[in-house]
């Protein structure tokens, strides 16, 4: 029997359009843009986890932390805030030696003090997720921009950044905040002629960017 001439054909994920940040040579950089950026996470050690990796971003690039993911679960306990905030300073100087993350001093001791202030948050309002998404009255914002329109950072990222930064959180910074609500979906920033861009919502039922 002949057998038939293989044709190699272009990945199918790389085809769909994407919101124009997505390297289409990243694997990683694709499945996290198609299954997670954006949707919605009401899972507190969820948050606790995006939490920590948009802080650990700052100054470096997402997709660094991204490919250490898997190394901070290990490190910080599958991000259990319990867990994280009884870290003492043998464990924290561990981390300091850990090459699965951002060996970043501060930003370790931040991990830990930041597990502390979020137990503190679900004692006051029964979880971090009620109270996080208290500030968009539990409904994500659907922006649908422009491609290259995205803003650093909002008012809204202002509001909750200043309430974090008072409550012991560090590391919370505006545009690292702003940066966390699309991640988690407290804002939808695919933009127009992304594949995952929202529909327009009906007339007079549209919530945009505040």
């Amino acid at each position: 029997m002949a057998t038939k001439k293989k044709t190699r054909r272009a990945p199918l994920a790389a085809a769909k359009p994407r919101c124009h940040w997505v390297p289409l040579d990243d694997p990683e950089m694709l499945r996290y843009h198609d299954e997670e950026w954006g949707r919605a996470v009401h899972d507190d050690r969820r948050l606790f986890e995006m939490l920590t990796l948009e802080g650990a971003q700052a100054g470096l690039s997402w997709s660094t932390i991204l490919h250490k993911r898997s190394g901070y679960r290990r490190a910080f306990a599958r991000f259990d805030p319990r867990r994280v905030a009884r870290f003492d300073a043998r464990q924290r100087a561990r981390l300091r030696r850990d090459p699965g993350i951002v060996r970043n001093r501060l930003k370790i001791e931040s991990t830990v003090s930041n597990a502390r202030a979020f137990l503190a948050l679900q004692r006051e309002f029964g979880s971090f997720d009620r109270y996080l998404w208290s500030f968009v009255g539990g409904r994500p914002l659907l922006n649908r921009p422009r491609p290259g329109t995205l803003p650093a950072r909002t008012a809204l990222s202002d509001r909750i950044s200043k309430d974090l930064l008072k409550r012991g959180f560090r590391f919370v910074g505006s545009t690292i905040i702003y940066a966390y609500l699309q991640a988690v979906g407290v804002v939808n920033d695919h933009a127009r002629g992304c594949f995952l861009c929202p529909q327009r919502p009906a007339a007079g039922r549209a919530r945009r960017l505040k």
